[in-house]
């Protein structure tokens, strides 16, 4: 049975839930036609088995590579039971049975794939899901790895939460890094963590965020961190490419994406609240008003505040008897 609808009236966010409670197996497509974009993401019991999107083609192979976990021989002997010997499984499967890797190694990159699809997917509120159940061709039976949805989906909305704060100099993944005019006086005073000066090592004045990403085997977003730093020391300036001019400019790309951080901040309340945090929930829901008090949701987000500040004056009333 298939489950689809546009994404303004079930937003991605909603339908990862709904596939996560009700513990469904088979392939979620997300498609957007203004973007010119899809996402892929496979379900196992409801748990996230493998994700991949068009803009952003992280292959996990190449992301263990390039990390060190495997030698570029191994990809290739993996690559090869499914191109030649018609062995249907994902390649982290096929490395864990050549113990190359460890069922943990892959798990960690199976997140790390799924967390970077899904927060880009948050963003979207123009689109088109489907989701078919128990698709064989697409999708194995009995994945060996799998990774829980909430957890991915509490992620994602944390990274979109911080996005918004680093934004204003990071402003999209496609920007393209190239080095600042440092003066001759302060060249030799730089005081820079291991990790800058490895990003440091890949800028070439061409590559994107994405690639500098998949380079160094880290997370986009890891890699968005250490530019916001590098770019606020003016060690490193960001441009970017001329057919993303207009997106920037124009309102779509921008609505989308404060869309997406209204929506992250009032889940991350929520998430706060059940799990009994309610200070937290307060403070988080206070920091979505200082931004969006005119949204829709705004209304329903006071009352939330309202009735979590009662409980926890009546829960310290409580406490002092």
């Amino acid at each position: 049975m298939a489950i689809e609808g546009p994404l303004r009236e079930l937003g991605i966010h909603d339908v990862f839930q709904l596939l996560d409670l009700s513990r469904k197996t088979g392939v979620l497509r997300v498609v957007s036609e203004l973007r010119d974009n899809e996402g892929v993401v496979a379900f196992h019991a409801g748990r996230i088995a493998y994700a991949s999107i068009r803009s952003n083609p992280h292959p996990i192979g190449e992301m263990l590579m390039k990390a060190g976990k495997i030698s570029e021989s191994d990809l290739a002997s993996a690559r090869s039971r499914q191109t030649e010997h018609g062995d249907r499984r994902r390649i982290g499967e096929i490395l864990i049975e050549m113990a190359a890797l460890t069922k943990t190694d892959v798990e960690q990159y199976v997140r790390r794939q799924a967390e970077a699809v899904v927060f880009e997917l948050m963003s979207w509120s123009e689109g088109h899901f489907r989701f078919e159940e128990s698709n064989p061709e697409e999708f194995p039976e009995n994945p060996s790895v799998a990774v829980s949805t909430e957890s991915v989906l509490m992620e994602a909305a944390r990274r979109i939460d911080e996005w918004s704060r680093i934004a204003d100099r990071v402003p999209s993944l496609s920007a393209i890094a190239e080095f600042a005019d440092v003066a001759e006086s302060h060249a030799g005073q730089l005081d820079l963590l291991p990790s800058e000066w490895e990003v440091l090592t890949k800028i070439d004045g061409r590559c994107d965020l994405r690639r500098l990403a998949l380079e160094l085997g880290r997370s986009d977003f890891d890699v968005a961190k250490i530019i916001y730093g590098l770019v606020s020391t003016g060690v490193v300036t960001l441009h970017l490419p001329d057919r993303m001019t207009r997106s920037v400019a124009g309102s779509n790309d921008e609505d989308d994406e404060r869309r997406a951080v209204a929506r992250a901040l009032v889940l991350q309340g929520l998430t706060a609240a059940r799990g009994g945090r309610l200070d937290d929930a307060v403070r988080v829901w206070k920091q979505y008003l200082d931004a969006h008090a005119d949204d829709s949701d705004a209304p329903a987000v006071r009352d939330g505040i309202a009735a979590a500040e009662r409980l926890v004056r009546a829960l310290e009333g409580l406490h002092g008897e």
